[in-house]
């Protein structure tokens, strides 16, 4: 069973930046193998995703977080990172790290966004942004 745990959420002030991390945990074979991303979920309204990133460090990303987002992972310490920058408002959501084995049970090559794309989400993360 995967676990993911994340930390680095809080409060900022718009055009700030925060650094979420999230720590991976359980899954029964090499880390490049779990394809890992970051969904969000504002307040009244649905699961997004944010941000995702293959086994070899190939990133894509949702059109809210473009240019201003950056994923990436560290497999020696199986962790994901979320630098956010230039954060505004509509950022305030609570963040989830995600993660789902690539098909074949090889490295993953490739990476959705969508929240159905992910088996595992950790507890989550708040972050508000004052504008």
């Amino acid at each position: 069973q995967v676990e993911l745990v994340e930390s680095g959420g809080g409060s900022v002030q718009a055009g700030g930046s925060l650094r979420l991390s999230c720590a991976a945990s359980g899954f029964p074979s090499n880390f490049a193998n779990l394809c890992m991303g970051w969904i969000r979920q504002a307040p009244g309204k649905e699961r997004e995703g944010v941000a995702g990133i293959t086994g070899h460090g190939i990133a894509r990303y949702g059109d809210s977080g473009k240019g201003r987002f950056t994923i990436s992972r560290d497999s020696a310490k199986n962790m994901v990172y979320l630098q956010m920058d230039n954060l505004k408002f509509e950022d305030t959501a609570m963040y989830y790290c995600a993660a789902t084995p690539a098909r074949g049970g090889g490295p993953c090559y490739n990476v959705g966004l969508g929240p159905a794309t992910y088996n595992y989400l950790g507890q989550g993360t708040q972050v508000t942004v004052s504008s």
